[in-house]
């Protein structure tokens, strides 16, 4: 990190010195507008800029039942971790070439690795190169620029729950990382028009953090044969304000700073991505990956002279991983084990059937208050909710989790969120997956952004 970190202050240095010797005008100052910022030229068109957030989640969650710490049993449990740290640095180094790179870690808990150094990684590193300003670039390498829907691609320091909705995030950790993944694409606008697609090398899965489950007659997973070529694409549709398409990430909310009304659809197609074991389980059989998509998204102040806003989207997944394919995930899971696999389904911790072979239907809202609603400063308060519901084919009943809170703006990004999230549980009975209980969880959460 040390040596990342030295790496952008040579590169901020080589810049000045470079933009002396060819201005008249010596570059701007670091610190511009509240951003890390260093032009190139002198009307800024050439730059190099970089970021930071750091999230830190305090939690108390109602674990599922036969959870286990390292072999003991527990009941509730309280954890303190990081959810994300990341760093960004990117830059427009001539009128047509562009780079990105993002460095930082996810999850780190107290179940982590008590060496920082070993959770830290590149989430993203990509080359860009303007083929037709604005309307077309093209880019590779290791990159955010996915398909399926908006928040396949969440721009993590904006999201207006307290995570994003990760379902869309279909492959995460199996055969990419955390969404990212080695592709060539291509992005741009035509009149309100916004596009994106991409062609994608998937990751080995047997690389994947969890290791592949045994095959089966009865339901797919993730194929461990060579893998063919990801292809994935989303088009939205942008009826007011335009909204920045200069990195892969999209806002979760403005809070009241745009007026935006956004319908999108997009897909992710992979031949051969599962297979499971044929009828006589002698051999196996190969099926697609294919998912589907269509959202909207509207975020607009109602009251200027008030300064309320308010954010909706909403969102229809098909997705289809082939024969009663599903998938547990438990974010910054709390606990490393369970004791009663043969009746939870849901695994250990706060883990529950969160992706899988159906249907998925989720929406979220939130409301910011007027400016000074019980506060005297500059800090802004937003109420906000979220639900999934998904028919899950792998599920006698319906997937319900919903989630409520609110968050407090202390300086634009900069917040604190409360929320309160609750999941189902399923056991196992006569062969079938039953919602037997639910739980909850509660993550006060303090954001540091720049």
């Amino acid at each position: 990190m040390k040596k990342i970190i030295a790496g952008f202050f040579l590169s901020f240095v080589a810049a000045n010195i470079n933009a002396q010797s060819t201005n008249d005008k010596a570059p701007s100052p670091p610190n511009l507008n509240g951003q890390i910022k260093f032009n190139l030229n002198e009307d800024g068109s050439h730059y190099l800029k970089a970021t930071f957030v750091n999230q830190v989640w305090l939690r108390y969650t109602q674990v599922n039942p036969g959870s286990l710490v390292d072999g003991r049993s527990q009941g509730d449990l309280f954890d303190i971790g990081l959810r994300r740290t990341r760093a960004q640095f990117f830059g427009q180094i001539t009128d047509r070439v562009f780079f990105y790179s993002q460095f930082g870690m996810n999850n780190f808990s107290y179940l982590s690795l008590n060496k920082q150094y070993a959770a830290a990684f590149f989430h993203d590193v990509i080359g860009e190169y303007k083929v037709a300003k604005g309307y077309c670039s093209l880019g590779a390498g290791l990159t955010g620029w996915t398909g399926l829907s908006r928040y396949s691609s969440p721009g993590i320091a904006s999201t207006l729950t307290l995570d994003a909705p990760l379902y869309q995030q279909t492959t995460n950790g199996v055969n990419d990382q955390f969404l990212r993944k080695l592709s060539v694409y291509a992005k741009g606008k035509l009149g309100g028009l916004d596009y994106r697609v991409a062609v994608s090398k998937p990751f080995d899965p047997l690389n994947a953090p969890t290791a592949p489950k045994a095959i089966s007659a009865t339901h797919t997973d993730f194929s461990l044969r060579p893998s063919n070529l990801q292809y994935q694409g989303y088009l939205m549709y942008q009826f007011l304000d335009k909204e920045d398409n200069t990195i892969p990430y999209t806002v979760g909310t403005y809070v009241g700073t745009k007026k935006v009304f956004n319908i999108g659809a997009g897909f992710i197609y992979q031949k051969d991505a599962m297979w499971q074991l044929g009828a006589v389980n002698t051999d196996t059989v190969s099926s697609p990956m294919q998912c589907f998509a269509a959202d909207i998204f509207y975020d607009a102040p109602l009251r200027k002279e008030k300064g309320d806003a308010i954010t909706f989207y909403a969102a229809y997944h098909n997705l289809n991983f082939g024969n009663n394919y599903i998938r547990n995930i438990g974010v910054m899971n709390p606990a490393n084990g369970v004791s009663n696999s043969a009746v939870n389904f849901n695994g250990g911790g706060d883990a529950f059937p969160m992706v899988g072979s159906g249907n998925v239907y989720y929406a979220q809202a939130g409301y910011l208050f007027p400016t000074n609603f019980l506060t005297k400063g500059k800090s802004k308060i937003q109420v906000v909710s979220g639900i999934q519901y998904a028919s899950y084919y792998r599920l006698k009943n319906p997937m319900l989790m919903y989630e409520a809170g609110f968050n407090v703006f202390l300086h634009k990004n900069n917040k604190v969120s409360f929320t309160y999230q609750n999941r189902p549980v399923y056991s196992i009975s006569n062969g079938q997956n039953i919602q037997s209980d639910r739980k909850g969880m509660f993550v006060l959460q303090y954001q540091i952004s720049i």
